[in-house]
């Protein structure tokens, strides 16, 4: 929210009619001294006023130009009354009222402000050399200016603080629109992951079920139910971890993710090796643990729906205050472009401080490189 918006809402508008009730200053002359054409005056102006006070309040965004005209004609009318009525100090009073809630810029409300009492002060400078009905007294003068600086200062503290209040709930509103889309993208990344991968293990395991069904071997028979049986499993897993993703997913750990994607990747054909030094992922904080888990699940994923591989290394190494995640493939597929799966990874590892690099010289290699970290207590 920027310093020019509104700052006056309509839900308050019936609220700023209880400010009206200084106007009822204009009748103390009139029944001190009554007189016919002073009260004929004072009733005349104070339905003008009437007026444009409706017109200020209807204006309910500062810096409108309307705004300004409501404020230059209660000044106006102040000049007007002042010689005849001592009440058209009220005027004055409402004009340096209204200049802190239609201007945020203080110089222009300091500058206007002072051009104000300069006026008060001509005009009683000129008024007090006349005489009689329209004489205008210093000490009046001076308890104008003085009203005008009071109230119109304390207003400029008021209308200071009702903006920082809405530049306060605007910036509130702006932080939880930021957290319901970076949540949004968290839980579309994590179900990506989740049914990408599962949903490739239970179609790859139905395929090999529904071809070991068509032949008429008993051991293949008994196969096909396993199988049949494993999707069964695959699934249940998937239903938990969906839930476990909308409310906040956490993976099952580096660990069981690697004996997952091994028995995938046999169903795929796909023999995995594993490096003596995989063995150093283990103490990971959770961070670095779910992403690199969510990572590999990716990986493995890719390789069973469009390596065409028949081998995937998986290396985890320690070097340079880095921890490296490396997964390798000898398959003939070309990354064009990053696919949803490939930019949520990519993501999720900036997120932590790391980056992502992926090749495809010869077969593909990803390659996962995070800050090294001590795992929390």
């Amino acid at each position: 929210m920027t310093t020019n918006e509104p700052i006056a809402k309509k839900s308050q508008n019936k609220w700023a009619w209880i400010w009206f009730a200084y106007t009822g200053f204009l009748f103390i002359d009139p029944i001190m001294e009554p007189s016919r054409h002073l009260w004929l005056g004072t009733l005349a102006v104070f339905f003008v006023f009437v007026f444009i006070m409706w017109g200020y309040i209807r204006a309910t965004d500062e810096g409108l130009p309307t705004r300004f005209w409501m404020i230059a004609a209660t000044f106006a009318l102040g000049l007007i009354t002042f010689p005849w009525n001592n009440g058209g100090s009220t005027f004055f009073v409402y004009a340096a009222a209204f200049l802190p809630f239609t201007f945020a810029s203080l110089r222009k409300v300091f500058s206007i402000f002072s051009a104000l009492v300069l006026l008060v002060l001509v005009e009683g400078a000129i008024f007090h050399a006349v005489p009689g009905f329209l004489h205008i007294s210093w000490p009046q003068t001076f308890i104008a200016i003085f009203l005008m600086t009071v109230i119109g200062g304390g207003n400029i503290f008021f209308a200071q603080q009702r903006r920082t209040d809405c530049q306060l709930r605007a910036a509130q509103d702006e932080n939880l629109a930021l957290a319901a889309v970076a949540e949004r993208e968290r839980i579309a990344r994590d179900l990506h992951d989740v049914l990408g991968h599962t949903l490739s293990v239970i179609v790859l395991k139905a395929e090999l079920a529904s071809r070991l069904i068509d032949r008429h071997e008993a051991t293949d028979h008994a196969r096909a139910a396993t199988e049949i049986a494993d999707v069964e499993r695959i699934a249940r897993t998937a239903l938990a971890e969906v839930r476990e993703a909308i409310g906040g997913y956490r993976a099952r750990g580096l660990a069981a993710e690697i004996e997952a994607a091994r028995r995938t990747l046999d169903a795929a054909g796909v023999a995995l090796i594993l490096d003596s030094d995989t063995t150093t992922a283990a103490h990971l904080p959770p961070a670095d643990e779910t992403a690199l888990s969510l990572a590999l699940r990716e990986a493995v994923t890719n390789i069973v729906r469009h390596a065409c591989a028949t081998t995937c290394r998986l290396r985890f190494i320690t070097e340079d205050n880095h921890r490296r995640l490396v997964v390798e493939d000898n398959g003939a597929n070309k990354i064009k472009r990053e696919g949803n799966g490939l930019r949520g990874m990519r993501e999720r590892i900036e997120n932590l401080g790391g980056h992502l690099l992926l090749e495809c010289d010869h077969g593909t290699r990803l390659s996962i490189e995070l800050p090294l970290r001590e795992p929390a207590a």
